[in-house]
């Protein structure tokens, strides 16, 4: 078994990644090969609508583009399990997150009336972290793109889950940012109790994703 995880946050040991780490202890203790790819490290754009993919006759393997995303897509298709991971920005994922989404799922997605053409079922899941609590999302709409986002990743992989992890700290010292909206002593308690039992369930998911 082999999972791949993907970094979408340009912050390496901060949330996301930590959260990613703790997936891939999760697979590696049940035997498990894992990877992870850092996004932010690769040079590569968004789909770029040339419709390769969805010509007739044509078989898909990835999208076509050779980029540095070309051999990251490939290793996608040999493995068992994918792990997307993000930080919200502006409402939503990375830009390089989303272009990596459009970039992995789009030429599997079929335009005609036939599912879609990934080659096998796999497990997948998306974390996302955030800076506002559980009892915010309604009113920020995180909700419905999350949906979206899980669907998509089920209808071309088979399956997905997804992980909120919400009220996550940004900064170490809170005192040298225009940040009073925060309480930084509050967020730094939360990060050394509540983060703890975040990376907790991501081993487990990391776990479950590749038992048999």
């Amino acid at each position: 078994m082999k999972l791949i995880a993907f970094n979408g946050s340009p912050r390496k040991g901060w949330n996301t990644h930590t959260l990613l780490e703790n997936v891939l202890d999760g697979a590696k203790s049940k035997g498990a090969e894992v990877e992870l790819i850092h996004l932010y490290k690769l040079d590569y754009k968004g789909c770029r609508s040339c419709f390769a993919c969805k010509r007739k006759g044509v078989t898909v393997e990835q999208c076509v583009i050779k980029d540095g995303l070309l051999p990251v897509l490939k290793s996608v298709r040999e493995c068992d399990a994918v792990v997307l991971g993000s930080p919200i920005y502006l409402g939503c994922v990375t830009g390089e997150m989303r272009s990596f989404m459009e970039r992995l799922l789009f030429p599997y997605v079929s335009y005609d009336k036939k599912p879609p053409t990934f080659p096998r079922k796999i497990k997948s899941a998306i974390i996302y972290t955030m800076n506002i609590n559980e009892a915010e999302l309604p009113a920020y709409g995180y909700r419905s793109f999350m949906e979206a986002n899980e669907s998509y990743l089920a209808r071309v992989f088979g399956n997905a889950e997804s992980m909120l992890v919400t009220g996550t700290r940004q900064f170490r010292d809170y005192d040298k940012y225009a940040a009073s909206r925060f309480d930084g002593e509050a967020r730094k308690r939360r990060h050394d109790t509540v983060f703890k039992e975040d990376c907790a369930k991501a081993f487990d998911l990391g776990a479950r994703l590749v038992a048999e």
